[in-house]
């Protein structure tokens, strides 16, 4: 008897637990449908009498797919997301039967205080009263796990004052700002229909995927995501024999259950394949509007997590889960579009002649130039700092790589101040005749750049796997509007519009062009290359933290209503402190698993290896020197792990007395993560030389081959 097949159709199921457009037409009177679509269209404000109708039909839907419960689903300053569930349940009437409510004005705002959350000063410990309020930009949905159903609002965050506590307020800020420059470039090219632009984003997402069981005997990996000891298998990924190798039924299994979830949800999961080091996969979604993407991507990650348990697994979406292979991390695919389907970052097929395409290009060149330092820290993470600059992610310079194509047009630019040609596309030669012929691109593609320019997109590499991505398309967003307004005030004076446009072209790319740069980003050659050219190589998050809170910086996000000078600062603390708690909690995991399990099953090993060399003498005259030599061996390594250990324990103290978190940051930094190192070195080593039925852990070969 064959098991029963699970078959369903993705256009069944796609969006079935949203509350999305086409529900909201459905259930909605005419009127308030359409009073709703202009809030979310022209960022009206919502009435409270629309928004009881909104609120009666959203708990009715909710209601009939089993919900009990609503939140306001919000991202504070941690990462992750947030929420408080509050049930439907309103006052019990007298015939002792309850009434199932739910208002405008509980949809519209919330008031979780959330007090404990990172403030980074903008809350005092005694001012506890915080606000969600609803995003309608961003659909609500119903999530389905073992508490039932409920329905999940995703919200803003914000303090009494107003300042933003969250990932989704500046976001939402830095869209409008983009969009209202965007509109004044493209009035100035005659455009008068479209009414919006919005940035478009795909993210595409990196994890590990290990055996649950072998996971729940690393204290490492439970407190801190990541392997703090672990010594390098016989193979890694070396014979890229997993790279888009064949999928695991097991992982395949998993991914069909994540897909199914995700689309439930209306997240258009479509790419899935093995990534690079063993055990490492990727998912990647279709484009969506910035704000409904990075919303995409926190429930892509919590949906990775969540599934992952139903099987036995383990996700890790730590940036470096296992040191000697590659991390994670996750490519921001960004790009401009009118609320009519102009892709602003479309070259067609003619580039050279594409003047908009090519101010909108060089206005890019200029913010990316004149913020790669806002850029980086948008990217900066004490995970990352373990992947950026190393020979499998974008180093930590920042540069755009344009391909051949765009890089020839901005050389004519740059030495004739015009481009009257564009290199083209031609026939792929395999030499096969069976295989068909196909134009290849004009360009190919770099993957060591951080900033690529994709087609019809740029694609920003750095942002780590487990950061929210948020932060890297606010920053994106403000610096273009940044530019595109400085365009724009230039181009709004002159009287000859035509000669003003190609001579700010050409100024432009000749100002910036030091930010381009189309060869290999991982060589040495580069990082001097990058130094003579006056790029900042910023290779840690401590040193990337101060970019925050620059005069420059302020200036920027203030202009354009962004952050403030407090909320900057206020994010500026937040991260200082985060660092340094993140390292504390890893060393002392560290001190924890190094005195508790592995110096004790080190003892036991030697023990039984010196009573076995004793025995051995005491019965005849046989030759022991090898097993002499290899306690002497572990003996040493032992004595260097006890001293590392004790050394580490001092400094460890010693960063818990600091009160000043940048001070703290730095230390740890510089004194505290050296320590860990200087640890973690001999206990690798003992990993090689003790007897595997001795160790107390799974050991990398385990995890990362066997799943």
């Amino acid at each position: 008897m064959t098991a029963e097949k699970d078959y369903f159709n993705v256009a069944d199921i796609f969006g079935e637990n949203v509350f999305n457009d086409a529900v909201m037409q459905a259930r909605l009177p005419k009127k308030t449908y359409q009073k709703l679509k202009q809030t979310i269209r022209d960022g009206k404000e919502l009435d409270l009498e629309t928004a009881d109708v909104v609120a009666h039909e959203m708990k009715e839907w909710a209601i009939e797919k089993g919900a009990t419960h609503y939140t306001h689903w919000f991202q504070p300053l941690t990462g992750v997301t947030a929420e408080k569930h509050d049930s439907f349940i309103s006052a019990p009437m007298s015939n002792g039967k309850v009434l199932m409510s739910f208002s405008g004005k509980e949809l519209i705002k919330g008031e979780p205080d959330a007090s404990s959350f990172p403030s980074g000063g903008l809350r005092a410990t005694f001012e506890a009263r915080g606000y969600t309020a609803w995003d309608c930009t961003s659909p609500a949905f119903i999530r389905q796990d073992a508490a039932g159903a409920t329905l999940c609002i995703p919200t803003a965050f914000c303090s009494y004052t107003g300042e933003a506590l969250d990932q989704k307020t500046p976001l939402l800020r830095s869209m409008e700002a983009v969009s209202r420059e965007s509109i004044r470039l493209l009035r100035l090219f005659g455009n008068t229909t479209s009414k919006r632009v919005t940035p478009s984003v795909g993210a595409e997402q990196e994890y590990f995927i290990i055996d649950r069981e072998k996971y729940l005997k690393r204290k490492d990996l439970i407190y801190t995501g990541r392997t703090l000891f672990g010594a390098m298998p016989p193979k890694g990924q070396e014979m890229d024999d997993h790279y888009f190798g064949a999928i695991r039924e097991r992982i395949a299994a998993y991914m069909k259950d994540v897909n199914k979830e995700l689309w439930k949800l209306g997240v258009s999961a479509k790419t899935q394949h093995n990534e690079v080091a063993p055990a490492q996969h990727e998912l990647a979604p279709i484009y969506a509007e910035a704000n409904v993407a990075v919303d995409h991507n926190q429930l892509i990650m919590e949906t990775l997590k969540k599934v992952a348990g139903r099987h036995g697994l383990q996700c890790l979406l730590h940036e470096k889960p296992f040191a000697g292979v590659n991390g994670s991390g996750k490519h921001n695919n960004w790009s401009l579009v009118t609320d009519d389907g102009i892709n602003l970052l479309d070259p067609g097929k003619t580039p050279h002649d594409n003047i908009q395409f090519l101010l909108v290009l060089c206005c890019i060149l200029k913010a990316v130039d004149t913020h790669a330092d806002l850029l980086r820290e948008s990217a900066a993470d004490v995970g990352n700092d373990h992947r950026l600059g190393a020979n499998e992610a974008p180093p930590a310079i920042i540069s755009v790589y344009l391909g051949e194509q765009l890089q020839d047009v901005l050389s004519q630019l740059i030495s004739t101040g015009a481009a009257t040609s564009s290199i083209t596309g031609e026939k792929l030669d395999t030499g096969v005749k069976t295989l068909p012929e196909f134009m290849k691109d004009a360009t190919d593609r770099n993957r060591t750049s951080p900033f690529a320019f994709t087609g019809n997109k740029f694609e920003f590499r750095m942002v780590g796997s487990q950061d929210s991505v948020g932060e890297p398309n606010i920053v994106l967003n403000t610096i273009v509007a940044e530019a595109f307004s400085d365009a724009c005030d230039y181009l709004e004076q002159a009287d000859d519009f035509d000669l003003a446009v190609h001579d700010l072209i050409k100024k432009l790319a000749v100002e910036h062009q030091r930010i381009v740069f189309n060869g290999n980003g991982y060589s040495d050659e580069w990082v001097e290359e990058a130094e003579r050219r006056g790029l900042p190589n910023i290779k840690s998050m401590v040193d990337a933290i101060p970019a925050l809170t620059t005069d420059k910086a302020v200036a920027l996000f203030e202009r354009f209503n962004v952050f403030t000078r407090a909320e900057l600062e206020s994010r500026a603390e937040i991260e200082y402190e985060a660092y340094a708690k993140e390292i504390n909690i890893e060393a002392k995991a560290m001190c924890n698993i190094a005195s508790k399990q592995i110096i004790p099953a080190v003892i036991r090993y030697t023990t039984e290896l010196a009573n076995s060399i004793g025995a051995v003498k005491s019965v005849c005259d046989a030759d022991v020197s090898a097993q002499t030599e290899i306690l002497t061996e572990v003996s040493d390594l032992l004595s260097d792990t006890k001293v590392a250990l004790s050394k580490l324990q001092d400094v460890v103290e010693q960063g818990l007395a600091m009160t000043d978190n940048h001070d703290r940051a730095i230390f740890y930094h510089d004194t505290v993560m050296v320590c860990m190192q200087d640890l973690r070195t001999p206990v690798d080593k003992l990993e090689l030389l003790v007897d595997k039925d001795v160790w107390p852990m799974p050991s990398y070969g385990d995890m990362i081959f066997e799943v």
